[in-house]
């Protein structure tokens, strides 16, 4: 698939997602753009209910034979939907712990959300 059809895709699901888990109420900006060290990543500003959602545009070689589009999508779209529960602990706890918990939540709710 072309980077533009990769982008499309990721949009796509991560839409699809945002409709599952009830998220409507955000406003969602997409970018492709080169990340490091990531396929994908977010931005949320909870207060605004602004997310800006990104795919990377320019994996390595080694990152390549592991491209998921799908998987990704859904899992910020899981990132969203802990977002404010990962926002308000961050008042309350150090930023690694709770960004270290939010993962981990997060990868265990892929697993146990089917796809659809």
């Amino acid at each position: 698939m072309s980077k533009a059809g990769d982008f499309e895709l990721f949009q796509q699901e991560f839409k699809k997602w945002q409709q599952k888990f009830g998220l409507t109420g955000y406003k969602i900006y997409f970018k492709h753009e080169r990340l490091v060290d990531a396929f994908a990543d977010m931005d949320v500003n909870l207060s605004g209910m602004i997310a800006t959602v990104r795919l990377n545009s320019k994996l390595s070689k080694e990152e390549k034979p592991f491209k998921n589009i799908k998987q990704d999508a859904k899992h910020e779209a899981l990132h969203l939907l802990v977002g404010r529960l990962t926002g308000n602990a961050h008042h309350h706890s150090s930023s690694a712990e709770i960004d270290e918990a939010s993962e981990e939540l997060v990868q265990k709710l892929e697993d146990l959300i089917p796809d659809f």
